[in-house]
């Protein structure tokens, strides 16, 4: 037999805010997507060269999601052959000083690998 399950009398905890901001940014590549396009709009090519290792489906896919969480908005460009132009909404641009500031400590510590001579942790 079980222990009886306590009816707990502890309000639950409000939605983080901070979970809500990361899931906005959740999915491999769009922190590095939203990285590419802080300066200006970009178009799909470009954004392809700027991240060489991510595969153009994977791009995509991520341009598509960032674009369905009000990120990142997508304007067809009416060329011959047709393009589109990606840039940041401003909710997409709210969230570059924190990035920028993740991106801050990011070169102190690579920069403090390289002084010691070690590589990046595992993980």
């Amino acid at each position: 037999m079980g222990l009886p399950i306590r009816k707990s009398k502890v309000e639950p905890r409000p939605t983080c805010p901070l979970s809500e901001v990361l899931r906005l940014l959740r999915g491999a590549w769009a922190h590095n997507v939203v990285w590419s396009l802080s300066g200006e709009p970009r178009r799909f090519g470009e954004l392809r060269h700027d991240l060489p290792k991510i595969s153009a489906r994977v791009l995509s896919a991520r341009l598509r999601e960032l674009e369905t969480r009000g990120l990142v908005t997508r304007r067809v460009l009416h060329t011959s052959p047709p393009s589109a132009e990606y840039a940041l909404t401003p909710l997409g641009r709210e969230l570059l000083p924190a990035i920028d500031a993740l991106a801050s400590v990011g070169r102190k510590l690579i920069a403090e690998w390289e002084t010691l001579g070690q590589q990046r942790p595992a993980g």
